[in-house]
C-alpha cells in the first residue's frame, strides 16, 4: 500500500515527516493536516503558465524570483527545525525577494507574493484556510484568480496591523497591476480574449412579407 493511502488524515504532521514521503505523495500540510492535492486542470496549467511567463519577464535582472507549483513553501521562523514546522504549502505562484529564503527544497518563510488559481476542489482551501494562514505569516501580497467567472481577488498586508486590508475584486480584464510591483503590468487579455461581440439578425416586423422577384 502507497505512503498517500496510509496517511491518518487525524494525525498531526511536521516536515520532517513530509520530507519522507515519496515524491508523487501530493499533500500539503495545514497546521499539521495532511490536504490531499487534486490534479490540476488543463486550462488551471493555462493560466499559471502565462502569469509566471508575465511575471518572470518583468522579474528579469531583477533581485526577486518567481516560482510556479511543485515548489514547496514552509511558513516558519528562519531557525525552525524540520520537526517544528507543520504548516507546508506548494501555491501556484510565489514571489520571493529575499534569496536567504530559498534553498535546494523549496522556500523557508514567507514569499512576498502568492498567487492561488481557484478549482472547485480548493476554493474553501484557497480563500479561507490559506487567507488566513498567509495573513498569519506576513505574506504581504495574496491573489486568488476565479478562471471560470474571470476574476481576481486581491489582498494585501498592512504594514501597521500585520493584516489583509479589504480584498479588492477586479475582472480578469485589459491589464492589471500588482500593489508590490506597480511597474508591472500584466495583460490578462491574453489569457482572457475579450468575447465577441454579438450579432444581432434584423428580422422583417409581423406581417411583413417580402416577394421573390
Amino acid at each position: 500500500m502507497s505512503v498517500a493511502h496510509q496517511l491518518d488524515t487525524q494525525q498531526r504532521y511536521t516536515y520532517q515527516d513530509y520530507l519522507r514521503w515519496p515524491d508523487e505523495v501530493r499533500y500539503e500540510l495545514l497546521d499539521g493536516e495532511p490536504v490531499m492535492m487534486s490534479a490540476p486542470s488543463t486550462m488551471h496549467q493555462r493560466v499559471i503558465r502565462e502569469l509566471v511567463r508575465q511575471i518572470g519577464n518583468f522579474l528579469l535582472g531583477k533581485s526577486c524570483e518567481v516560482f510556479p507549483a511543485p515548489f514547496d513553501v514552509c511558513l516558519a521562523a528562519a531557525d525552525a527545525a524540520d520537526d517544528q514546522i507543520n504548516n507546508v504549502v506548494q501555491p501556484d505562484i510565489s514571489v520571493i525577494c529575499d534569496s536567504n529564503k530559498v534553498h535546494d527544497k523549496g522556500c523557508k518563510g514567507a514569499p512576498d507574493w502568492i498567487i492561488e488559481v481557484l478549482s472547485p476542489s480548493t476554493a474553501s482551501r484557497d480563500l479561507i484556510h490559506k487567507l488566513r494562514l498567509y495573513e498569519r505569516y506576513g505574506v504581504r501580497e495574496y491573489w486568488v484568480v476565479h478562471p471560470i467567472d474571470r476574476v481576481v481577488m486581491m489582498w494585501q498586508l498592512c504594514a501597521d496591523s500585520g493584516r489583509y486590508g479589504a480584498v479588492l475584486i477586479e475582472e480578469t480584464q485589459g491589464t492589471q497591476t500588482s500593489a508590490l510591483f506597480p511597474d508591472l503590468v500584466l495583460e490578462w487579455d491574453v489569457l482572457f480574449p475579450p468575447p465577441e461581440p454579438p450579432v444581432y439578425v434584423k428580422e422583417p416586423p409581423p406581417g411583413v412579407y417580402y416577394s421573390r422577384s
